[in-house]
C-alpha cells in the first residue's frame, strides 16, 4: 500500500489518541509470563511484534518465525536457549538473516547453551537445544544493542543460579537495560546495578503479579513531531503516560521544548502543545540512550528548517534496514543536505522543500511514521505504507483523526 500523505486543511490541530502499549515493555512482560505463568499483563501493545512474540513463545520444537521482529529474535533466543527440552529454529525474514546474533550466541554458549548456526556463521537462522543453564557469570560488550543485554537479564531468575553479567566498556541504552530491571523488580526479583556489573537472584516462584504496559514513547514521538510542525495553539492528548517512565524514548518530551512544544502530565494522559516557534538555527543531541528517535527529529528539524547533529546513533546500522544510510537518502529527495557517519547524521538548515517525492520504507515502520508529520509542510507519496503494523497498526487511523489527508 501506497500512500499519498498531505496536511490537514486547518493546521490547528485538536484530538486524544490512545496509543497501546510499549512493544519493549510488552515483549519484556510476556517473556516473563512464559517464565511465571501467574504474571497477568493489561495494555499490551497491538503491534506486529508483539504478537509473533506471543506466538513464539508458545511454540516448543520445530520452526519459529519472527518475521522482521529484532526484539523477538534477541529475547526468544535466551528464553528457548533456558528452556530444558525446547528444540527450535529461531528464523525471520531475509533483513533478519542479516542482523547479527553473534555476540549474544557466545554469551549464550559460555553460560552452557546448545545453539548452532543453520547457514551463517553470526547470524539467524540458528538452532537452539534448551537446556538447564547451571553457569552464572559471562560478560558482554557495553556499547552493544541493550536487547542482547535484556536477553540475558530476563531468563537470569529463572537460572538455578541467577546471573552475575559483567559490561565491557562504555555502556549505552541505559535506560532499555534499566527498565528490564525495573520489570524484575516488580516481580519481586532482587537486582543490583553497579558500575558495570549486574547481579540478577534466582526467583523460583513469584507472588501473583499484574503488570500494567506504559503506551509506548516511541509512538508518542511522531505526535511531538506533528505538534512541532503545526501553527501556535496547536494540541494532541495522548494515552496512557506516565510521568517516571522506564522508557528512554521518553526523553522526547525534554528535546521537543526546544522546539515549542510543552508537555503536561494530566491524570494518565499527555497533553502537547505548541506554545511558541523554534528558535534554533540548530539541534545537537547524543542519542546513544534513546536511538529509536533519531529519524523522528531529523525529519522534525527538516520540517523546521533548521539543522541538527545527531550523535550515538551506531546501533541504527543494524535496525529493520540500515537507518543512516535510509535517511540520508530519503531526506535528500526533500532537498535537505545531509552528511551520515557510522554513529552520526548531520543536516544543514534547509528553507524549501521539494513535494511530490515518494519516500521508501525499507521494510522498517519508523521510516513510514517519522516522515508521516511532514506532510504538514508538504505533500508526497510513502511507499509501502503498511509497514507501520510491525509496532502501531493504528498509526494511518489516527493521523486521519488529526484531519491530516491520505490517499492510496
Amino acid at each position: 500500500m501506497n500512500l499519498h500523505l498531505s496536511g490537514p486543511s486547518n493546521n490547528l490541530l485538536k484530538s486524544h489518541i490512545e496509543i497501546t502499549g510499549s512493544k519493549s515493555e510488552s515483549n519484556r512482560s510476556l517473556l516473563l509470563q512464559a517464565l511465571y505463568p501467574n504474571i497477568s499483563i493489561g495494555n499490551i501493545s497491538n503491534s506486529d511484534d508483539a504478537k509473533v512474540m506471543k506466538k513464539g513463545l508458545v511454540i516448543s520444537k520445530g520452526e519459529v518465525d519472527i518475521h522482521h521482529a529484532g526484539t523477538a529474535m534477541r529475547f526468544l533466543t535466551g528464553y528457548f536457549a533456558s528452556q530444558e527440552g525446547k528444540n527450535v529454529v529461531l528464523t525471520g525474514s531475509k533483513r533478519m538473516t542479516e542482523r547479527p546474533v553473534k555476540v549474544l550466541v557466545e554469551a549464550l554458549r559460555n553460560l552452557g547453551a546448545d545453539i548452532e548456526y543453520v547457514k551463517n556463521e553470526g547470524y539467524p537462522p540458528i538452532q537452539i537445544k534448551g537446556k538447564k543453564l547451571r553457569k552464572n557469570q559471562v560478560s558482554l560488550p557495553a556499547d552493544i544493542s541493550s536487547q542482547y543485554i535484556s536477553s540475558l537479564l530476563l531468563i537470569a531468575p529463572s537460572l538455578e543460579n541467577g546471573l552475575v553479567l559483567t559490561l565491557v566498556g562504555k555502556i549505552t541504552s541505559v535506560p532499555y537495560i534499566k527498565m528490564t530491571l525495573a520489570l524484575l523488580n516488580q516481580i519481586g526479583v532482587e537486582t543490583s546495578f553497579v558500575g558495570n556489573i549486574i547481579k540478577v537472584s534466582h526467583k523460583e516462584n513469584i507472588d501473583p503479579t499484574a503488570l500494567i504496559v506504559e503506551s509506548d514513547w516511541s509512538s508518542a514521538s511522531y505526535f511531538y513531531s506533528i505538534v512541532a510542525l503545526s501553527e501556535i495553539g496547536s494540541g494532541i492528548r495522548l494515552g496512557a503516560y506516565k510521568k517516571n517512565s522506564l522508557q528512554g524514548d521518553s526523553v522526547i518530551a525534554d528535546i521537543y521544548e526546544d522546539f515549542g512544544v510543552e508537555t503536561s502530565f494530566l491524570n494518565n494522559e499527555i497533553v502537547l502543545k505548541k506554545t511558541r516557534e523554534c528558535e534554533l538555527e540548530s539541534l545537537e543531541c547524543d542519542l546513544s540512550n534513546a536511538p529509536d528517535i533519531a529519524q523522528t527529529i531529523a525529519v522534525s528539524c527538516l520540517g523546521l528548517g533548521i539543522g541538527c547533529e545527531l550523535t550515538g546513533l551506531h546501533t541504527l546500522k543494524i535496525k529493520e534496514t540500515d537507518r543512516l544510510i535510509a535517511m540520508y537518502t530519503e531526506l535528500s529527495k526533500f532537498g535537505a543536505i545531509v552528511t551520515v557517519t557510522d554513529k552520526s547524521l548531520l543536516l544543514k538548515p534547509t528553507s524549501l522543500l521539494k513535494s511530490e517525492v515518494s519516500i521508501d520504507t525499507y521494510n522498517d515502520h519508523r521510516m513510514a511514521m517519522a516522515f508521516a508529520p511532514l506532510a504538514l509542510k508538504t505533500s508526497f507519496t510513502i511507499n509501502d505504507a503498511g509497514v507501520v503494523s510491525k509496532s502501531y497498526p493504528d498509526f494511518w487511523g489516527d493521523l486521519k483523526k488529526l484531519g491530516f489527508q491520505l490517499q492510496e
